[in-house]
């Protein structure tokens, strides 16, 4: 029997993906300006963008950008080598100083960080219970840890304390989204601290899409449920959601953030972002913490949002976030709508299994405090169009 070879896989892979709809694609972007954009050379009002304060595009982190880019392209190593400078020292600093946690410490991604946690905090004997639909970063690094990974229904906090009880033996980290990234829900934090504080477990809270839109000056969905860094030691802050920027960093307990420094691979073993990245993000967190009016301009975008698709009888998933997901269910369906959407000028992003469960494609329609009355109107007009196309 001869052996398959990867070749052979792939292409059979990529006919399965076929059949189900479910290939991707990358769309080249070609000219952002605010909320517009050039799409594979079509101009489009983007609504699938996490920019949700519209800081990407900022003169001051540009400038902020531009002013460091002096200090070199490149940080030209890994932290603990040579590439730790005066940039990332301040970020820190000032990640810290905003969410009112003892240290910060600084990741090139969301998803390395996320990694580097749970591998550094847990192995065999442990346990990492999870919320059924955290981002993959997640479940991929309880795996990759070599703990037991246990996943709960969807915010059944009861379910995540059975699951606990259940093996109270060896450490355990119990891990949540502070929003979740494809329904646009808040986890119930304050019935996970109290779980974590009565079971001995740490919480671990992920919050790329809460920080700068949720709590007092942005602080994210930890301050919103009125939790601080006691209650939650260690939490994820990503920059390239509504910080504009690019990287991430984890905020906490000062002595498990210096064991992340060092212990954790995905810390040890890659270089720093740049320092004019850091830079740009440093901009960022102060346009952020003194950003209220942005976030009202969001508050008030979500709600007429929201108002419109009832009236219009769209049933968007509940949720009070900038995420505001249409359930559609089929995936040709939520294809055909995104490209009806398209085809009048409105970008939505399909979103498919696996990245969602089976049966529940959807199109994931993002706010920004950038967009107009007009243009979330035009958009709820639009959809209105492409669902009775595609009921038709």
């Amino acid at each position: 029997m001869s052996r398959e070879s990867l070749s052979e896989r792939v292409l059979a892979l990529r006919a399965q993906r076929e059949a189900a709809h479910r290939r991707r694609r990358i769309r080249m972007v070609t000219r952002r300006d605010g909320v517009r954009c050039v799409v594979d050379g079509r101009e489009l009002l983007n609504f699938c963008s996490n920019d949700y304060l519209c800081l990407s595009q900022h003169p001051h982190m540009i400038a902020a950008m531009r002013d460091a880019a002096d200090e070199g392209a490149g940080s030209t190593g890994s932290h603990l080598v040579c590439g730790h400078g005066a940039q990332h020292s301040a970020l820190e600093a000032e990640l810290a100083d905003w969410l009112q946690a003892p240290r910060a410490l600084l990741f090139g991604s969301g998803y390395m960080a996320n990694l580097a946690v749970v591998q550094a905090l847990l192995g065999a004997g442990d346990v990492c219970v999870q919320d059924k639909l955290n981002h993959a970063s997640l479940i991929d690094a309880a795996r990759l840890a070599g703990c037991t990974l246990k996943r709960y229904p969807h915010n059944d906090a009861d379910a995540a304390e059975r699951q606990l009880a259940a093996h109270p033996d060896g450490a355990a980290l119990l891990a949540s989204d502070g929003v979740f990234s494809m329904d646009g829900d808040v986890a119930p934090l304050r019935a996970l601290a109290a779980i974590a504080r009565d079971r001995q477990a740490t919480l671990y809270i992920d919050d790329a899409h809460a920080v700068g839109v949720l709590g007092n000056v942005g602080r994210g969905s930890i301050d919103a449920a009125g939790l601080d860094a006691d209650d939650v030691p260690l939490r994820l802050v990503t920059f390239g959601k509504a910080l504009g920027s690019a990287g991430a960093a984890v905020v906490g307990d000062a002595d498990l953030i210096a064991h992340l420094a060092e212990a954790a691979r995905p810390y040890l073993y890659t270089t720093a972002l740049p320092p004019a990245q850091a830079a740009a993000t440093r901009a960022a967190v102060r346009i952020a913490q003194a950003g209220d009016d942005l976030r009202e301009c969001l508050r008030i975008n979500i709600e007429r949002l929201k108002t419109g698709a009832q009236a219009r009888g769209l049933a968007l998933l509940a949720s009070d976030t900038p995420i505001q997901p249409l359930l559609v269910g089929r995936d040709a369906d939520a294809l055909a709508m995104s490209e009806a959407l398209e085809a009048q000028g409105y970008w939505v992003a399909a979103i498919r299994p696996p990245t969602v469960p089976e049966g529940s494609a959807r199109l994931r329609i993002t706010l920004s405090a950038a967009h107009d009355a007009r243009q979330v109107d035009g958009l709820l007009d639009a959809l209105s169009r492409a669902c009775d196309a595609v009921t038709a």
